[in-house]
């Protein structure tokens, strides 16, 4: 009788009189019936998930906005010191810097010498030839007569004490001046500071020649038509004769002697402005 029968197992096996054995459900063909795990790091659908992308894509997002801030903070402040109409003279900003208001145009002879009021002169009478001003490095101690005059044509003289200015610092300098027109280097002994920048009108003096403030005056004063006399006048090497960057006239010290002229004089007779003034 069907009721009081056994129940036969999968295998053919008969169970147990009354109780139902579980069959097992067959697994498809061609899978096998052990479930799926996903891997780990895997996101949905069971796709891997590209962290080392996104990783590089987040440091790449941070690296461009701190360079993007970089340029912005480097770009207003290089802003600050660039000449304009509305801001002429942007070398006013810079700390320690001194400013006085010389008579252009006035000339002396190569036998005469100068009383300067500042040491380094940055204006006031000064020899008709102007010392060669296009990225020029002098090894040695200049004429200041001579120096004075290339300020009056928009350079930018860098004198420093070779006592104490020597090897990395003095290459430093080196780097700012060589082949760049308008400026010129030049050693200076005695300086009461290691460093001293001019331009007509304009002294800075610093200890360091990495100060950022030496780039500062460069850029804000360097054929400042605003700040220099002579607008467009030249700074190229006149030649033997006149003045030889290979063979500048020697560096002559304070003391001045008796008869250096004052910084009021108005000039040689027979001098281009001699006595007159102009140009």
């Amino acid at each position: 009788m069907a009721s009081g029968g056994s129940t036969r197992t999968p295998s053919g096996k008969k169970g147990p009189p009354g109780r139902k054995v579980p069959t097992r459900r067959a697994a498809p063909r061609g899978r096998s019936p052990v479930s799926t795990v996903r891997r780990r790091g895997a996101g949905p659908g069971g796709r891997q998930v590209p962290w080392g992308v996104l990783g590089a894509v987040a440091a790449l997002v941070v690296l461009v906005a701190v360079v993007g801030y970089f340029l912005f903070s480097t770009n207003e402040s290089v802003s600050a010191f660039r000449v304009s109409d509305t801001n002429r003279d942007p070398s006013l900003q810079i700390p320690g810097i001194v400013t006085v208001g010389y008579k252009s145009q006035v000339h002396v002879t190569p036998a005469q010498r100068v009383a300067y009021d500042r040491s380094p002169p940055f204006g006031g009478p000064h020899d008709a030839y102007w010392a060669a001003c296009s990225g020029t490095v002098y090894d040695r101690p200049v004429r200041n007569e001579n120096m004075v005059h290339s300020l009056e044509h928009g350079a930018i003289w860098i004198a420093y004490d070779p006592a104490r200015v020597s090897g990395p610092a003095l290459d430093t300098l080196r780097e700012k001046v060589s082949g760049i027109d308008y400026t010129m280097l030049s050693p200076y002994p005695g300086l009461d500071q290691p460093i001293s920048v001019q331009s007509w009108g304009h002294q800075l003096k610093l200890s360091d020649a990495a100060d950022p403030r030496v780039d500062q005056f460069v850029m804000s004063l360097k054929q400042n038509r605003f700040a220099y006399p002579e607008v467009g006048a030249r700074c190229d090497a006149l030649g033997p004769g006149a003045f030889d960057p290979s063979d500048p006239p020697p560096f002559d010290p304070p003391p001045y002697p008796a008869d250096a002229v004052p910084m009021n004089y108005q000039g040689a007779p027979g001098t281009p402005g001699g006595g007159t003034g102009s140009r």
